[in-house]
């Protein structure tokens, strides 16, 4: 197949596939399903950083044992309203998994819950967690932190990760609002990418080792990425460090190992997962009040909700399946015989 041609694959015929690469990676079936999943609809929404792309390193680590493929996730109690999740050096996903199916049980319950999850990985699109509780009826918020990338501010070292949050809040007549931010300017995810096609980066996304501005995506994972918000994006990266590793008992981002690489120690860091219901706690007026917010947005010309993008990319995946470079294919062909 030539350079550059893509092929057009069902959702079930990528899932499939991530499955056998990652069950050929010494990774249980279960696990790759959950992993698989939310690879699968990162790259349905767009965020290929979070997607497909991803897929290979987490083969090699699942191959070299710094990923556990063959861990289960354990729970205990933390009080009424509160888990711990150990996710015992195993991938993220199937640890967030339970917390979504504790605290959907929890959160009706207490008004609101919160899970800690510790020794874990990489967890993807925020946003895709926050949505699967928005879709239960309950407000999801998540926070995670990640290897080093962002340098405290005035400083040039890196010691906090990009620190993605997301919000979703479920709506009575459409998809649920969904916020789903890093807290660098770009998802290193997306650098990630352009150093693997050897395209540059925006001015303004990353710093060099040095602390230089540059639009090498090369030099820019050697280096350190700029906040969104210069001084206040930096002390709101440093409350989710807090608690996302703090909290939880997780790796601090300047303590964890690379995403990206299979040698190292597993990079042990975490998340917290909060759920609410917005029902207990506002008189049963949330939906209400919600879509006279969201009225006062949509009245204006031009104006849009955030995260509108993914439904419009949803539906044509639905349709004509999803677009993924044939040379990429084959590739992750090629793992999954190994």
């Amino acid at each position: 197949m030539t350079a550059g041609e893509v092929k057009h694959l069902s959702p079930d015929e990528l899932s499939d596939l991530a499955v056998r690469v990652l069950v050929a990676h010494d990774t249980s079936a279960e696990n790759a399903a959950s992993v698989a999943a939310a690879l699968v609809a990162a790259e349905i929404d767009g965020q290929k950083g979070h997607g497909l792309s991803r897929l290979a390193a987490y083969a090699a680590q699942a191959a070299s044992g710094k990923v556990q493929g063959h861990a289960v996730p354990a729970f205990e109690s933390a009080g009424s309203a509160a888990l711990r999740i150990d996710a015992k050096s195993g991938f993220a996903f199937p640890a967030m998994d339970l917390a979504i199916e504790k605290l959907s049980q929890m959160a009706p319950v207490s008004g609101i819950a919160m899970a800690g999850i510790f020794r874990s990985h990489h967890f993807g699109q925020a946003g895709y967690h926050a949505e699967r509780l928005a879709n239960l009826g309950l407000i999801g918020l998540i926070l995670g932190n990640s290897p080093k990338a962002i340098a405290p501010w005035g400083g040039r070292d890196g010691v906090f990760g990009t620190n993605p949050i997301a919000f979703a809040a479920p709506r009575c007549a459409a998809e649920p609002l969904l916020i789903d931010l890093s807290l660098s300017k770009a998802a290193r995810g997306k650098v990630m990418v352009a150093a693997k096609n050897a395209t540059p980066i925006p001015q303004g996304w990353a710093l060099d080792k040095d602390g230089q501005p540059t639009t090498d995506a090369k030099a820019a994972l050697e280096g350190t990425m700029i906040p969104i918000g210069d001084a206040k994006g930096a002390a709101l990266v440093l409350m989710v460090e807090i608690l996302a590793a703090a909290v939880t008992g997780a790796n601090f981002g300047f303590e964890a190992s690379s995403f990206f690489t299979a040698d190292g120690p597993p990079p042990g860091v975490g998340q917290s997962v909060i759920a609410i219901d917005p029902k207990r706690l506002s008189g049963d007026g949330f939906a209400d009040r919600l879509e006279v917010l969201l009225s006062a947005i949509l009245v204006q010309p031009g104006a849009r909700l955030p995260g509108v993008r993914r439904l419009t990319a949803r539906e044509k995946a639905a349709k004509e399946g999803v677009a993924v470079d044939s040379a990429f294919i084959e590739e992750l062909e090629r793992l999954a015989q190994r």
